[in-house]
């Protein structure tokens, strides 16, 4: 086999084994950093697609009429869908809808509107 003696061979199988657990340690480390960029990557992603969405609060029985928001807008939290701009601008234009535009978030800015 070798020709050093036992007591260092199992020194040099100690320090390879130190350092190959230094070496997973670091892997490790990668991984968990990784891990943690991919997520809020993922949660940036989220929050644009929900910025270039709209939201509609449903009318009130007694009153009003649905509102529009923009999809960050805070004044009404929705837990379901997204409206894409197709379907804000049908909310805005439709008779039988006849949605309001949320006076805080402006959901209308940019949908160019037909006159």
């Amino acid at each position: 086999m070798s020709d050093l003696p036992l007591e260092q061979r199992l020194a040099k199988n100690r320090a390879v084994l130190e350092w190959l657990e230094w070496q997973v340690s670091q892997q490790r480390l990668k991984v968990r950093e990784l891990e943690v960029q991919v997520e809020q990557d993922r949660k940036r992603r989220e929050r644009a697609r929900i910025e270039m969405s709209w939201k509609i609060q449903p009318k009130r029985a007694d009153e009003g009429r649905p509102i529009l928001h923009r999809g960050g807008c805070n004044l009404f939290q929705n837990e379901m869908g997204y409206l894409s701009r197709m379907d804000a601008v049908i909310a805005l234009t439709d008779d039988e809808v006849k949605a309001e535009c949320c006076a805080v978030c402006r959901p209308e800015t940019g949908l160019d509107l037909p006159s």
